[in-house]
């Protein structure tokens, strides 16, 4: 095996790591070891098979070196920028730069904790474009409930091929989870994490489309008063149930095969009369009236339940709009179509 040089200064972060771990003595890399994900694990354990013989004077350096920044160090502040530069320190920019996507991903120790705190409308349309074999995989491993919604929102055909498959799957293999997980990192993941830097305005949109009507108007007053030009740029920017009237016949028509009936009507026991005509004129007409029939029968419903069913549906539309499988129009020139 190749041997460490005597030179410390040209050793790299993951060497360091490695020697130190080694060092620690069995017991203590054990317990450092449990701390660890899987692929940092790999990372570690394939530095540590290489490095061959290391001198004394190396393993006493890193330790020196380890408790004076240690002791000098005060108290610590954890931050994205800090990680980031301290990994510049260790690790190639490639390599920084798909960490740190990955962190600031969804939470969670390991990817399948990650994909669960993914929202489902989102993992759903990664998904329905992938082989029903790998979505069985995916959803044989999140949380049962999550997989639950994930599946209601796949296209019904897609998610009985789904189903059938997950009731003829056996144990995975080792090597397939494997492959999943990488594709998922990579693929899925690292465009996650990029998606998620964005305008802070458009952040706080997407938060104040979660609220209900009157949590949300006591904000925007009192964000009227403070900052009038944010107020407005959030206004532009948020999408609400009646907004689904800029979407197109067609598109109305794809958005309806995605929803839940009985979540439709009571959304639409709360829309303006403009909405409640679109949905209407895009259905069928013994569809049409089987809806007006459940709207009718339900009666009164909470102003709750209406903004959680319309909330729903406006994240579905946003979903197929990502996609382009529907067009949601602009007010400006540069959103007119040309037929």
């Amino acid at each position: 095996m190749a041997r460490v040089r005597d030179d410390y200064r040209n050793l790299t972060g993951p060497q360091k790591a490695a020697i130190f771990m080694l060092a620690v003595g069995e017991s203590h890399a054990a317990t450092l070891f449990e701390m660890m994900d899987d692929e940092e694990i790999r990372e570690l354990s394939q530095t540590m098979s290489s490095l061959g013989t290391v001198s004394s004077n190396v393993v006493e350096r890193l330790f020196v070196e380890f408790a004076d920044q240690l002791s000098s160090a005060g108290s610590l502040v954890g931050s994205f920028d800090s990680t980031e530069r301290l990994l510049h320190k260790a690790l190639s920019k490639d390599r920084v730069d798909q960490i740190m996507e990955e962190i600031r991903g969804p939470a969670g120790r390991t990817m399948w904790d990650k994909l669960g705190n993914v929202n489902e409308a989102v993992l759903a349309n990664y998904l329905k474009n992938e082989y029903p074999q790998t979505v069985a995989v995916v959803l044989s491993k999140v949380r049962p409930d999550h997989a639950s919604r994930v599946l209601g929102l796949l296209p019904e055909n897609f998610a009985m091929e789904v189903v059938m498959r997950m009731l003829r799957m056996e144990t995975v293999q080792n090597d397939i989870l494997d492959h999943v997980e990488r594709t998922l990192r990579t693929e899925f993941m690292t465009n996650l994490a990029r998606t998620a830097r964005r305008d802070s305005h458009e952040m706080m949109a997407d938060i104040f489309n979660n609220l209900d009507r009157n949590t949300e108007n006591r904000f925007m007053t009192a964000l009227e008063e403070r900052n009038r030009e944010s107020a407005e740029r959030i206004k532009q920017l948020m999408f609400t149930f009646d907004d689904l009237s800029r979407v197109d016949a067609a598109g109305i028509q794809t958005l309806l095969r995605q929803v839940e009936k009985d979540q439709l009507a009571v959304a639409l026991k709360g829309a303006s009369d403009t909405v409640k005509e679109l949905f209407f004129t895009n259905m069928s007409e013994r569809a049409g009236k089987m809806m007006r029939e459940d709207m009718e029968a339900m009666g009164a419903v909470r102003l709750k339940e209406v903004d959680e069913a319309q909330a729903n549906i406006v994240a579905t539309a946003k979903a197929l709009a990502d996609t382009g499988e529907i067009v949601i129009a602009g007010t400006g020139e540069a959103d007119e179509l040309v037929y």
